[in-house]
């Protein structure tokens, strides 16, 4: 899952830039902002995708990763996932029918947002006019002026899915690795938490699987003990004898973080558009029956 990866990895750079924020960044981020360049010579499929267009055509392309349980995926050809009914969802409140690129994620956000949100890519492919689940920093958003960051739906955290069996009492915290072993996300910033931890003591406990999910099979398996990642991918992989818990993470610059969406910075409309739908959808609580429907637990956006 190359997606699930990068996703974190690129969370993985924010929580850096967060850790090192100076006295004058946190009065003012954008301190040492240097102007990026607009787009000059927009591609044809950009040209004209203004919202009147899109009202006019009568549908609009959300950019999703592939293969992200459970946020968007393809089964039987069908899109799934939580990220796949909120752009429904939105869609629905503009009047018109959500169509979905499925994108590879590239090897940073920059790259990502270049590709699928504000140029396109060198070869093949096309953007798109929303792009789903994009973690919110203002030290990022300073950076990519080409982009519009909005429509914030959701929180994301780390927590440690555990063995009720292996703990019937005391659910094991991080120091708990020093002797079990836990399964972690490959280069996943609960990765590099556990690596950097008690001088690299837990090394060899930290079993690291492809992504997450693999991870919470390992669990089940009795491969290792315990899975430490993103609380939503941990639900998703759970069963009845594994429980989730979110201790308190010492050292840990981000264990919590923002989610929402981007728009090509000259659609400001479109921009507001979708981020009022989103809002409706957090008010009704459309959003949360979303991740209900897929035995998730949703978290409240910092807005």
């Amino acid at each position: 899952m190359t997606a699930a990866r990068t996703r974190s990895l690129s969370v993985l750079v924010i929580a850096f830039v967060m850790g090192g924020v100076t006295a004058a960044h946190a009065q003012d981020p954008c301190a040492d902002y240097v102007p990026q360049p607009k787009p000059q010579n927009a591609g044809r499929d950009i040209v004209g995708q203004d919202f009147d267009q899109i009202l006019e055509q009568g549908h609009m392309l959300f950019a999703v990763y592939d293969d992200y349980a459970p946020y968007s995926w393809q089964e039987g050809g069908k899109p799934k996932g939580v990220d796949i009914e909120i752009a429904r969802m939105i869609a629905d409140y503009i009047g018109v029918k959500a169509q979905f690129n499925f994108v590879m994620a590239d090897e940073n956000l920059d790259a990502d947002l270049r590709n699928n949100v504000w140029k396109g890519p060198v070869v093949g492919g096309r953007v798109s006019n929303v792009m789903m689940r994009i973690p919110y920093d203002r030290q990022f958003k300073c950076r990519v002026e080409q982009v519009t960051f909005t429509g914030q739906y959701a929180a994301e955290s780390i927590a440690i899915a555990y063995d009720k069996a292996t703990y019937p009492e005391d659910k094991p915290v991080p120091a708990y690795f020093r002797y079990d072993a836990v399964g972690v996300e490959n280069d996943s910033i609960s990765d590099f938490y556990l690596t950097g931890m008690a001088g690299g003591q837990l090394g060899d406990n930290i079993h690291r699987y492809p992504d997450t999910l693999d991870a919470m099979e390992g669990l089940s398996a009795h491969e290792v003990s315990a899975v430490m990642g993103p609380i939503s991918q941990l639900q998703f992989g759970s069963t009845d004898s594994i429980g989730i818990h979110q201790p308190p993470l010492a050292g840990f610059a981000v264990s919590k973080w923002t989610l929402g969406v981007a728009v090509h910075f000259a659609y400001k409309q479109l921009g507001y558009q979708v981020d009022d739908a989103i809002a409706e959808g957090l008010q009704n609580g459309r959003i949360a029956e979303i991740y209900a429907e897929y035995g998730l637990t949703h978290q409240m956006p910092v807005r």
